[in-house]
């Protein structure tokens, strides 16, 4: 018999089913390794260390004037202070249209475009509206933490397809031929890369391209680094390069980090209709619509011009040139340079069964551990990204602190 409140319910709040507090669907989500790793390095720094953060991705910048500015003028303006349409302000979504084309040279109209809560929402939304429990998603690793827990959420499950530094980081469509089954349905597609920093090629774009139309999958491709590419790389996004893929690709994309504006929380999705039509019909269920002022600010940044993205990039540019070279000098690290985003992604194999400073380290996630206690310099284990063996190093962060962080690590572990 269980025991009753003086209310008369029980006064456990497990299931009487499963015994569970928690759904197993939400119990099993890993936590967000790298927000655990930044929100560690800040509660740090607060309590006085020195601590020097390459976890978040985010830009050091500050969000461009005229954005700012816009978001003021939105937040005077009543029209904002009420609900909106679930799927993004109208003008919002011609914006966006308008500047994929410019970008990308993708023509879509706008009501092909879902604006969300940031690229995360775009992506759980895309999962959610063409999964089926068991369906299989093409997983090239290392990956972004939240994909694989975005496909399970949506029922699907991750098949991780592992590129190492041999390869660039970059899988072959032999690699995706051999893992695929007959309960594959998607691959995920993310270049330039989080956490690695690779580029495919035009050439090697179009060959994933093609292999997706002959096996008849979908592709969700994530694009939110687009304006991040180094070294005069050619580039191209999927849909453009193989227009047949179009009716089942799925492209992310964002303003956070083209425009500083990780906190604004703005993304979107592009894809076929009746895949925007659903997922519209979720999010007016999730969340509504995207923060009117957001969505404003957002405007402002995708109407106007490149010339702040310029800027960002050239600085990030410097300092992808300097972490690099600078970790090499670390005897047992090999680094790679990267041809995109703002990250760096060096094997720490070599330093791994080393003895530093009295403490062995014997897996990546042991190391990054090792360096936060001894150097003050928080970067995250390549287990967060499904390649034990490496650490990500974000060098969207201050020059100075860029190299006095490095400094360090070569002190503890030259």
């Amino acid at each position: 018999m269980t025991d009753a409140s003086p209310h008369g319910s029980p006064s456990s709040s497990t299931s009487p089913v499963s015994g569970r507090r928690i759904s197993a669907r939400v119990g099993g989500i890993a936590e967000s390794a790298t927000l655990a790793v930044d929100a560690k390095a800040k509660a740090l720094k607060a309590a006085g260390r020195p601590v020097i953060g390459f976890g978040a991705g985010e830009p050091d910048f500050p969000t461009p004037g005229y954005i700012v500015e816009a978001a003021v003028e939105a937040c005077r303006d009543p029209r904002n202070h009420r609900y909106t349409p679930a799927g993004g302000l109208p003008e919002l979504k011609t914006a966006i249209a308008e500047k994929t084309r410019r970008d990308s040279g993708l023509e879509v109209p706008a009501s092909q475009v879902l604006v969300t809560n940031g690229g995360k929402q775009a992506i759980y939304e895309a999962f959610a509206t063409i999964l089926d429990p068991g369906d299989e998603v093409l997983l090239p690793a290392p990956y972004w933490t939240t994909y694989p827990e975005a496909i399970r959420l949506a029922g699907g499950v991750p098949v991780e397809v592992l590129a190492d530094e041999t390869q660039g980081y970059k899988v072959s469509v032999e690699q995706l031929e051999a893992a695929r089954t007959d309960r594959t349905k998607v691959l995920l597609f993310n270049s330039p890369s989080n956490p690695t920093g690779a580029v495919y090629s035009r050439a090697e774009v179009e060959a994933v391209g093609r292999w997706l139309a002959e096996s008849q999958l979908w592709v969700l491709t994530d694009e939110i680094y687009e304006h991040l590419v180094y070294d005069g790389l050619e580039t191209a996004s999927l849909p453009v390069a193989v227009p047949e893929l179009a009716d089942r690709c799925l492209v992310v994309n964002g303003v956070a980090k083209t425009y500083a504006m990780t906190g604004w929380r703005v993304g979107w999705m592009i894809a076929a209709p009746d895949v925007v039509k659903a997922a519209t019909n979720l999010q007016s269920h999730a969340t509504s619509n995207v923060s009117n002022v957001s969505q404003r600010a957002a405007l402002a940044a995708v109407a106007g011009d490149l010339a702040a993205v310029e800027e960002m990039k050239a600085a990030f540019d410097r300092r992808r040139r300097t972490i690099v070279a600078m970790l090499n000098e670390i005897d047992g690290v090999v680094c790679p340079e990267p041809q995109g985003a703002f990250y760096a992604y060096p094997s720490v194999k070599g330093l791994l069964g080393r003895t530093v400073d009295g403490v062995t380290a014997t897996t990546s996630a042991q190391l990054a551990e090792l360096v936060l206690e001894k150097a003050e310099v928080a970067a995250v284990p390549g287990e967060a990204f499904g390649s034990p063996g490496y650490l990500r190093f974000s060098y969207a962060l201050g020059d100075e602190d860029l190299v006095e962080g490095i400094t360090r690590l070569q002190k503890l572990l030259g």
